[in-house]
């Protein structure tokens, strides 16, 4: 009996995954949040839609949107279906999404099958036969996806949906570059400019007054021997 707890179901196909989180009530079962593989899209995943990868990120999908409805605490219920690595997957990305399931770490996937190292190496070994590699990975090779690279896009998309994207760090701005810097530049440039001319007035007119001086001591000799 699941009781009052909300429970969590998995349900994977030959193409998708699709989970769920319910909560049971008297009139019947309530679903509280959703996730299928085929959204995964939307956050720039590439890959197939029911490997383990795919279902560890539909998993981490559900976690983050039941918590934002208020979801702490949940059971896993798979009625009589079996528990396989697929589904083991997508319960490991609901528990790392923050939502708390009473399960063992020994049973569910470790974090390089998860990752799809196990594709990346099958994929390195069919790399000799052409033909065989194409066809092999077709669907994913036509997205622009390598199957050597399955780790690194993994990584990238968990990270879009964990929301734990590296951004950039911005680059360093010099003080002569800023714009306050470029100002005072300015300014200290425009005052030499003012300060020039009044320099060069100045020096003019000191002889200037000098010659005046012996303009009038001249005038001043020759009224006198008049």
């Amino acid at each position: 009996m699941i009781g009052r707890h909300s429970f969590v179901t998995v349900k994977v196909s030959d193409q998708n995954v699709a989970t769920q989180v319910l909560k049971p009530t008297s009139t019947g079962d309530i679903v509280i949040a959703s996730a299928h593989s085929r959204g995964l899209v939307k956050h720039g995943w590439k890959g197939t839609f029911n490997n383990l990868p795919a279902c560890y990120l539909t998993g981490l999908v559900l976690g983050k949107r039941a918590l934002e409805k208020g979801v702490e605490n949940a059971v896993l219920y798979i009625g009589k279906d079996h528990f396989t690595s697929r589904v083991a997957a997508c319960l490991k990305g609901i528990v790392e999404s923050g939502v708390k399931i009473p399960v063992s770490d020994d049973s569910l996937p470790p974090e390089e099958r998860i990752a799809g190292k196990h594709i990346a190496d099958y994929a390195s070994t069919l790399k000799e036969n052409e033909q065989q590699y194409n066809s092999r990975f077709s669907s994913i090779l036509k997205n622009g996806l390598k199957p050597e690279d399955y780790p690194a896009h993994f990584e990238e998309v968990r990270n879009k949906i964990s929301g734990t994207q590296k951004l950039a760090a911005p680059k360093p701005v010099k003080a002569e570059e800023s714009p306050a810097g470029e100002e005072e530049v300015a300014v200290k440039e425009e005052k030499k400019k003012k300060a020039a001319p009044k320099q060069k007035k100045e020096k003019s007119k000191k002889p200037a007054k000098g010659e005046k001086k012996a303009k009038k001591s001249d005038k001043g000799g020759k009224s006198k021997k008049k």
